[in-house]
């Protein structure tokens, strides 16, 4: 018969060798695969997580854009708000649609939502309802937020028309930072 001859090194390499073998395939079907499965499912979930953020900074930027445009196009009515009413310089600022023109009595009333509202009583003398026309479209130019209350009162006195109406001035409430 023919005698084998391995050296001792060689079965240690060889019993090492299979040890690692069995080692390497028992931590890939135990550590690994499974490892992968649950990897596939999170990369799944990070790449539907990924494209919803898209849309949602897609909405955003639409949106913020819409925002700039807005408040870019009324950046005028923004301001507007926020001016307070002054009723001097609302009488200098437009006598010149009326013969004469009077404001009387600011009341504050209930407030509407996010803006304190004034009741203000207008009297007024004018040559003819041109001017009262005129002066309605340059309340819309205004430095406020006036919206004008029907019944507007009209009434002919010799070469004049005397009109009564009251206008509602609208400003935003002034939040107090504390």
């Amino acid at each position: 018969m023919m005698k084998i001859n391995i050296s001792r090194q060689n079965i240690y390499l060889l019993f090492l060798s299979i040890f690692l073998l069995i080692f390497v395939l028992l931590f890939s079907f135990l550590v690994l695969i499974p490892q992968g499965k649950e990897y596939r499912k999170q990369r799944n979930a990070l790449n539907k997580d990924r494209i919803e953020l898209r849309r949602y900074q897609e909405f955003n930027d639409s949106t913020l854009e819409k925002l700039k445009q807005l408040q870019s196009d009324n950046a005028h009515i923004i301001t507007a708000f926020d001016n307070p009413f002054n009723s001097e310089r609302f009488e200098k600022q437009h006598s010149s649609y009326f013969t004469t023109l009077r404001l009387s009595k600011k009341e504050a009333l209930e407030n509407e939502d996010e803006f304190s509202v004034y009741e203000v009583n207008t009297t007024s003398s004018i040559n003819s309802p041109q001017s009262f026309y005129e002066f309605l479209d340059a309340i819309n130019k205004a430095d406020w937020i006036i919206g004008i209350n029907f019944p507007i009162n009209f009434k002919r006195d010799h070469e004049l028309i005397t009109s009564s109406f009251t206008m509602k001035v609208y400003n935003t409430k002034k939040v107090s930072a504390k």
